[in-house]
């Protein structure tokens, strides 16, 4: 196998980086805050990385995260290089970014993730896959190092733009949970039974199967995604609503109540808190 770089070694990218070394992938890592792995070599910086590596993983929060390491990456890139953007980037900076690098010979695929940090440790994690066939091919054995469930998406973009519909989806479950566990919390109704109850009705959901009794019962509210990082991607898909003149009104309720829980709790409360900040819960 060829060696890897990746960069990004975040709370999803540390455990999927491990994954791979653990597996025998020969890796090169760079984090911007330092973040390194044991026994595995750490490049200089964007363009040392590039000049050794081939095949290049980016997991990081944003659109403007990649563009901020791809103007080191770019001046060393080998011809034949394919970039990997494993995070949640906005489908037409993705295009973009595909095109500049199709000028140089490279190749890129978006491969965003869907799963928790428990599943990245496990190398359990849903990807989704964009760009050309060939070019997945070639990192198809490094993803599968990564992940369980491989979901080839289509054109290049297509895989961050499903990224962002899904955690919509996701977002008005989390919401719908909530609001229904406020309600029936206030009637003093016990919330494991009503967890069960979701969960072996039409109600069920993954908010209800994964965060009710786990993280807006128990107030732990520790789920392991960002609020901040839920908004983003919420407003990536307002920007594909926007695009593609779509009327989403529930989408613009769902932005608006998750920038005041930003704006309350900061970017990086868990995504959970949405719970606490609805019933207006105090409590840690």
């Amino acid at each position: 196998m060829e060696d890897v770089g990746f960069i990004g070694l975040g709370m999803m990218g540390r455990p999927m980086a491990m994954n791979l070394a653990a597996k025998q992938v020969p890796l090169i890592t760079l984090d911007a805050a330092g973040v390194t792995l044991e026994g595995v070599p750490v490049a200089q910086d964007a363009a040392a990385l590039a000049a050794r590596c081939r095949l290049i993983i980016l997991m990081l929060p944003d659109s403007r995260a990649v563009a901020a390491v791809m103007g080191g990456l770019l001046p060393g890139l080998q011809p034949g290089s394919l970039i990997l953007d494993m995070g949640s980037s906005e489908p037409g900076e993705t295009r973009r970014w595909a095109g500049l690098l199709a000028g140089k010979g490279c190749a890129m695929l978006d491969a965003p993730v869907s799963g928790s940090v428990p599943k990245a440790r496990a190398g359990t994690l849903a990807i989704m896959v964009g760009g050309a066939e060939a070019d997945f091919s070639r990192a198809e054995p490094v993803l599968r190092a990564m992940g369980e469930a491989i979901i080839r998406t289509g054109a290049i973009g297509s895989a961050h733009a499903m990224k962002a519909l899904n955690n919509y989806v996701y977002a008005a479950g989390l919401l719908a949970v909530s609001e229904a566990a406020q309600m029936a919390e206030a009637q003093g109704l016990d919330l494991g039974v009503f967890a069960a109850v979701l969960n072996a009705s039409s109600g069920r959901n993954i908010a209800s199967e994964t965060k009710l009794a786990q993280e807006i019962t128990s107030r732990r509210y520790a789920g392991g995604f960002q609020l901040g990082l839920m908004r983003k991607d919420l407003e990536t898909a307002g920007g594909i609503a926007e695009a593609t003149g779509a009327a989403a009104p529930l989408l613009t309720l769902l932005r608006a109540r998750w920038s005041e829980a930003l704006a309350e709790f900061g970017p990086r409360a868990d995504n959970t808190e949405i719970h606490r900040y609805i019933t207006k819960d105090s409590k840690p």
